[in-house]
This record gives structure tokens, C-alpha cells and sequence, in this order.
């Protein structure tokens, strides 16, 4: 099947500085992808990382490795193989917390494939132990690299006893088998020397590869007493860099807030103007209203006073009338009583002409 992603996050990725082995560069310039991957047929599990085409992280998972949680956000390993310390920075504590999850899971699972490994080295190992001409026990096992010196000593010691046995069950005449018997103890011997010299050879690279790796588990304990401190001192820098960032984010909030109410002052402003235009249309309509209402309150008191005129001319008028009116009746009055003499005066003149 070959190596297959098993989980993958986003995070910004980190490198310790190889030269001060203090500060953090970054490899990544944004959040990349962030993927375990495991190779069935090595039995492996790796942490895998691309940016583009260039691969940052290529670190192979082995038991003797610890991720380490720095803050809320950051966690961090150290790689021997790679010889450099990797930083992740996620977005969440979740994210964080998953991640190291299954390091823990994928760094115990690398455990128990070695553990098994060892096993089956051992199995293949003991039947070609058993056939060999001699029992020694081969420098390649685990038991032979991490056994003590003694231990070899005494595993060396027996194996002339065997081969010198074996010629007293198989009795020969001594005339006759002597000098085959010679021969084959002199290539048991040489044989044996081969073999002592290649366990000495194995017991001295061992020496050496302890010598080495107790000098690195060394110089590892002093990195990690220093990582420690310096992980120390970042959290504080990463507990003020919090507050700053607290801070900022409370100040864009702000600064927010006062540009939402400057936009609002704005809008109300637009508003304002906009009712200050309409009531000076108001004002300029109303100032001419005022002119024309003037100017028909000026006709209307030109008017009345054209009424009030004509109002005493038709009392004027109405009084002559009456005047008129009673020296019509006068008139009539005298009329009728000069109409009544003059009948009179004609009944009078027609009595006399009747008498005559």
C-alpha cells in the first residue's frame, strides 16, 4: 500500500536557529498542511509537511521523542535525525491538543513496531546461533551489543570443553583417529579465535557506541535544560504577548466601534444637511409667501378703503334718495291737493254752466 496520510491539521511551522539554538524562524510564510503519514512496509510513522514544492518538515517518528505543549497554541519536538527542534503554531488550543494526541498515539505505536522488530530479529538470529559449529551468541542480537563483559567471558569460556567432548562419545582407536581428531580441533580453534576475535571487535564498538550515546544523552539533557529555560522564558514573552495581543484586539474593537459611530455621526450628518437644504426651500417658499401675502394684505387695505369710500357714497346716494323721496311726496301731497281744488273747481264751473 505504501505511505498513506493518516491525519493532517494546518499550522504555522517553526525551525529552532542552528545557530543560537534560542530563537524561532519560520519556514512557512502562512498555515500550511500538517500531515502524519505511516509506511506499512517499514512500519513507520512520519510528520510530513509541504509548502509548495519544498518540503519543511520530514521528520520520522521514533519512541525517544516528546512533543512538548509551550503555550496555548504552540508545541514543539526535537529531532535528532534532522539535528533541529520543529514549532508548530496552530489557531486553536483544540488544534494544538489533537495534534499532540496523536503524536502521543503514533509515538507509541513506533514503540510496539520496534519492540516487535526486536523480536523477530532475535527469532531469525537464534537458529543460525544453533547451527554454527559453536554456541556463541552472535555480536548482532540485542543481547549481545547491551550484554556486559562478563557475560561474553562466559559464554567464551565453555566452548573449547565442547569440541574436545564430542571425539570420547564417537571412541576410535587412538592410533588411527589421532590425527584427524588434531585437525579438527585445530580448525575448532581457529574457529574460535575467528569468533572471539569478532565479539571482541563487537565489544569494543559497543563500548564506543555507549561511550557515544551517553555523551549525547548528555549533550541532549544540557539541550534540554536549556530548551526548558528557554521554553520558560517564552512562555512569559507568549503571557505578554498575549496581553499585547489582548490589547490590540481590544483597541481594533474600539477603533471599530468609533468608525461604526463616526459612520452614524456621518449618516446623521447627510441627514442634517439634507434637512437644512429643505428648510431653507421652506424658508425661501416662506419668504415669498410673506411678499405675497403683503402685497394682498396692501390690496386688501386698498380695497377696504374703496369700500369704505363707496359705502358713503351709496349712504350719500341713499340719503339723497330720501330727500328725493320726501320732496316727491311733498310734491304728491301738494299735487293731489291742487288735483282736488281744481276738481272742485270743475264741479264748481259745471254746477255753473248747468244753472246758466
Amino acid at each position: 500500500m505504501g505511505e498513506q496520510p493518516i491525519f493532517s491539521t494546518r499550522a504555522h511551522i517553526f525551525q529552532i536557529d542552528p545557530t543560537t539554538k534560542k530563537n524561532w524562524l519560520p519556514t512557512s510564510k502562512h498555515a500550511v498542511t500538517v500531515s502524519y503519514f505511516f509506511d506499512s512496509t517499514r512500519n513507520v510513522y512520519r510528520i510530513i509537511s509541504l509548502d509548495g514544492s519544498k518540503a519543511v518538515i520530514n521528520s520520522t517518528i521514533t519512541p525517544n521523542m516528546t512533543f512538548t505543549k509551550t503555550s496555548q497554541k504552540f508545541g514543539q519536538w526535537a529531532d535528532s535525525r534532522a539535528n533541529t527542534v520543529y514549532g508548530l503554531g496552530f489557531s486553536s488550543e483544540s488544534h494544538l491538543s489533537k495534534f499532540a494526541e496523536k503524536f502521543a498515539e503514533f509515538k507509541e505505536a513506533a514503540r510496539l513496531a520496534k519492540e516487535k522488530s526486536q523480536e523477530k530479529m532475535e527469532l531469525s538470529s537464534t537458529p543460525s546461533q544453533e547451527s554454527t559449529s559453536c554456541p556463541l551468541q552472535s555480536p548482532l542480537t540485542p543481547e549481545g551489543v547491551n550484554g556486559t563483559e562478563d557475560d561474553r567471558v562466559a559464554a567464551d569460556t565453555p566452548q573449547p570443553a565442547e569440541p574436545r567432548a564430542e571425539p570420547s562419545h564417537n571412541a576410535l582407536p587412538f592410533s588411527h583417529s589421532s590425527s584427524s581428531i588434531g585437525k579438527h580441533l585445530e580448525a575448532e580453534l581457529a574457529a574460535l579465535k575467528g569468533n572471539n576475535a569478532k565479539l571482541t571487535a563487537a565489544l569494543l564498538e559497543s563500548t564506543a557506541n555507549v561511550k557515544q550515546w551517553k555523551q549525547q544523552l548528555t549533550a541532549y539533557q544540557e539541550e534540554a535544560e536549556r530548551l526548558h529555560k528557554r521554553v520558560t522564558e517564552l512562555e512569559c514573552v507568549s503571557g505578554q504577548t498575549m496581553a499585547v495581543k489582548s490589547e490590540k484586539t481590544e483597541l481594533n474593537r474600539t477603533i471599530e466601534e468609533l468608525e461604526a459611530a463616526l459612520k452614524a455621526k456621518e449618516d446623521e450628518l447627510e441627514c442634517l444637511k439634507a434637512e437644512v437644504q429643505s428648510a431653507n426651500q421652506f424658508q425661501s417658499q416662506r419668504d415669498l409667501l410673506i411678499h405675497k401675502l403683503q402685497d394682498v394684505e396692501r390690496r386688501n387695505e386698498a380695497l377696504e378703503l374703496q369700500l369704505g369710500e363707496l359705502e358713503k357714497h351709496v349712504d350719500a346716494n341713499r340719503r339723497e334718495r330720501e330727500v328725493f323721496r320726501q320732496s316727491l311726496r311733498s310734491l304728491l301731497q301738494l299735487l293731489d291737493g291742487k288735483i282736488f281744488e281744481l276738481t272742485e273747481l270743475r264741479d264748481a264751473l259745471a254746477k255753473l254752466l248747468e244753472c246758466s
